[in-house]
């Protein structure tokens, strides 16, 4: 364990650690960014990304058909994710993987054999491994069994995260990667909850405000009962510098930024994660922070 503070009585209090591991840039500023900016004021925060999001489509209809972007997207995406970072706060680091795309189509085309949904598991694993035993997280956020959303690279990613979590802590797995590390809880991204959703377009509504929320709604979602929930009001203006520095994945006319912020501040100040592995047991309440019985942390609240 890594010691740097001490509390109000003189004792030792354990470095917050926390690592987010995502499958493409612009990931980490949609999915929990708020709930990083806030960490990074109170100890370290890197996101892992685990490919340079080269296959992405420019998303942003103000930029949309640029020739220059088109032709350097990697190169593009790479200074975006960099100010996207340095709004957060947070540390970064790339794994170097190349991105799968989204297939589309009826039967889905074959992925590339060289991208990161077809990599081999054990070269994404090893590569996890070594980040997160470099780094020495309590906290792991990753995405669900089905990655959020049925991205190839985002299901790979949880399938990934989840194993190197497991593999960090055995000393006989990856010898090379670096000493061993266990990591205390790993927690699933629950930004995209229906539950969340629904408040946003009612509070809209109410408000004489038109909602751009009805369409998500009316598909086939479940909402998800978050087991942690995170009050992250006060960083919604670094959650948004981050979200804008991604110009072309994110219009800034759209969907992330339909809802005032004042408003949102009122209806729905948080960030909601669902705990999905523990070595410190579990809460019989909603958690309000993620560091939660981490052993020598201080709660944020």
């Amino acid at each position: 364990m890594i010691w740097n503070e001490c509390d109000s009585q003189g004792e030792a209090v354990a470095e917050r650690r926390l690592m987010a591991i995502h499958a493409h840039p612009d990931d980490e500023s949609s999915k929990g960014a708020g709930m990083m900016a806030k960490y990074a004021q109170a100890g370290r925060v890197r996101v892992v990304t685990c490919t340079g999001g080269e296959r992405g489509d420019i998303l942003n209809p103000r930029l949309a058909g640029d020739p220059s972007i088109l032709a350097n997207m990697a190169a593009v995406r790479r200074e975006e994710m960099a100010r996207a970072a340095a709004a957060l706060g947070i540390e970064h680091v790339w794994l170097g993987f190349v991105d799968s795309g989204l297939p589309e189509g009826d039967p889905l085309p074959a992925l590339d054999p060289d991208s990161f949904a077809m990599a081999p598991i054990n070269d994404v694993v090893a590569a996890l491994v070594r980040e997160i035993r470099e780094f020495k997280p309590q906290v792991v956020t990753t995405y669900n069994e089905n990655g959020g959303y049925p991205h190839p690279d985002h299901i790979r990613t949880h399938t990934a995260s989840m194993m190197a979590v497991t593999a960090a802590r055995d000393p006989h797995a990856y010898p090379d990667a670096g000493e061993p590390w266990q990591v205390s809880k790993v927690y699933y991204d629950a930004a995209f909850n229906r539950t969340r959703i629904e408040a946003f377009d009612a509070a809209l509504r109410e408000a004489g405000l038109e909602s751009p929320y009805s369409e998500w709604l009316e598909r086939d979602t479940q909402a998800t009962q978050a087991t942690a929930r995170i009050e992250v009001s006060e960083f919604f203006p670094a959650r948004d510098a981050a979200l804008l520095a991604h110009a072309t994945q994110i219009d800034p006319d759209g969907f992330f930024f339909a809802m005032p912020r004042d408003l949102e501040a009122k209806v729905w100040p948080w960030e909601e994660f669902m705990l999905a592995l523990t070595t410190v047991g579990r809460s019989n309440s909603q958690e309000r922070d993620l560091f939660e019985r981490v052993l020598g942390v201080e709660p944020l609240y």
